[in-house]
């Protein structure tokens, strides 16, 4: 679905509303209402936009802020340069339903790739910026084995887990949407620009914020609520308590969305927080079938491939990695456990840690890695 275009003095209504100082979405929304369109918002009298708007913000609006004509320009010359680049209003037939459907939804969505991902079943997939190497293996299996049945991962291309969600998004004909922080002229972290470009080509990137915005720490709260509101559900796979990841499962909870959390050890603090939402009725769950099963995808299976069962302790033939079992160890218990000295379990511990089997973690523990 193409997204309607915009004429210039559309355009140009819909960023004075927009950036007016002290308007907010809320205060836009209620012009809309009232006048049914940001053109004629703009044009009534000040008398009649009093009633709906703080003696401040209807002074404000009596004047076009002066940064709205270069941002314009710049919009416009974005639009024409590329046709995969796109704005969407709050009545275009192209902006995406489930979106709409929440409490505050974005005025103006700005997207770069293809449109037809908006209406896609989707599911986001969030996380810790610093995951462990267990957790990265987590986020990325699990989004290629739901890509490959036809969901499109969701996720905020930041470092560590979004990023091994978008990548594991993309191994599967589902793809992904990165909803950022910027402008979409812009790619945070720098270091994702590649996989932003890959995004863009072979799924959808969106923003609401317009041509130019930097990476402002207030920004990426905001931008959550647009991450859980385009899904059907949320998938948290490692986080800390304070996190804004457990603020995405919240807002995709106020939502009525569902939220699902991948448990962890009890020793790894990148667990407590997929823990704290388990205890505040997040599901559990272990496969990629668990959600499709509640999110009513029951009728879909996944390839065989796509189901691997991680190996329990005495299942290796490793003695280390029996050792280890599945909670995170310190060389000295497993010493105790396997009874070999120090010089040849350190040895092992570091091939296997090598070959992608083991992780090193802080405080000298090590943990077993499965593989997906």
């Amino acid at each position: 679905m193409a997204a309607s275009a915009l004429s210039p003095d559309e355009l140009a209504a819909w960023l004075r509303l927009l950036e007016t100082p002290g308007l907010g979405r809320e205060a836009v929304r209620r012009l809309l209402a009232a006048f049914g369109s940001p053109q004629a918002a703009c044009a009534a009298p000040p008398e009649a936009r009093r009633h709906l708007l703080s003696p401040q913000a209807a002074q404000a609006l009596e004047q076009c802020p002066p940064q709205v004509p270069a941002l314009v320009e710049r919009t416009l010359t974005w639009l024409r340069n590329d046709a995969r680049h796109h704005v969407l209003t709050l009545g275009d037939p192209a902006y995406p339903s489930w979106l709409l459907a929440t409490a505050d939804p974005p005025v103006l969505l700005y997207a770069r790739g293809d449109l037809a991902w908006l209406q896609a079943p989707s599911l986001a997939i969030v996380g810790t910026r610093h995951p462990s190497r267990q957790g990265q293996e987590n986020a990325r299996a699990f989004a290629s084995h739901l890509s490959e049945v036809g969901l499109t991962i969701v996720s905020g291309l930041a470092l560590g887990i979004d990023a091994a969600a978008h990548e594991g998004g993309l191994s599967g004909p589902g793809r992904t949407v990165a909803v950022v922080g910027t402008g979409l002229d812009q790619v945070y972290p720098r270091r994702h620009h590649a996989l932003a470009e890959r995004i863009a080509a072979e799924g959808l990137i969106v923003s609401e914020y317009p041509l130019g915005t930097p990476p402002l720490p207030s920004n990426f709260p905001q931008r959550n609520r647009l991450i859980a509101g385009l899904s059907r559900g949320t998938l948290v796979v490692e986080a800390a308590v304070r996190s804004g990841s457990l603020i995405t499962a919240r807002l995709a909870a106020e939502q009525g969305r569902e939220v699902f959390a991948i448990p962890g050890s009890i020793h790894a603090p990148q667990s407590r927080g997929c823990h704290a939402l388990i205890k505040q009725g997040a599901k559990l769950v272990e496969s990629a079938q668990d959600i499709l099963e509640e999110l009513h995808w029951a009728d879909v299976r996944l390839p065989a491939r796509a189901q691997p069962a991680p190996s329990d302790p005495g299942e290796s033939d490793d003695p280390v990695l029996d050792a280890l079992g599945h909670d995170p160890a310190s060389l000295d218990v497993l010493q105790a456990r396997c009874g070999w000295p120090t010089d040849r379990l350190s040895a092992r511990l570091l091939e296997l840690e090598l070959e992608g089997r083991v992780e090193r973690l802080p405080g000298g523990l090590y943990q077993r890695c499965h593989r997906a």
